[in-house]
């Protein structure tokens, strides 16, 4: 349990720096993401999920 609530809580620290330190800038990509086919989204969130899996495989290979 306490990995999960970690994750989490550092998925909010960066969403909450990135609102309070460029809020503009997150609009804008929220309207790019908005005018994206949904096709090209998914693709993006596929790759995103990829990248973090591969992230977390590669932390949890350094910490054996």
């Amino acid at each position: 349990m306490t990995p999960i609530l970690l994750g989490l809580g550092l998925v909010l620290v960066i969403e909450g720096l990135a609102w309070a330190l460029a809020p503009s800038l997150v609009l804008r990509m929220l309207e790019t993401l908005r005018d994206m086919p949904p096709e090209q989204r998914r693709l993006a969130g596929l790759v995103a999920l990829a990248l973090g899996v591969a992230l977390l495989w590669m932390a949890r290979l350094t910490t054996l």
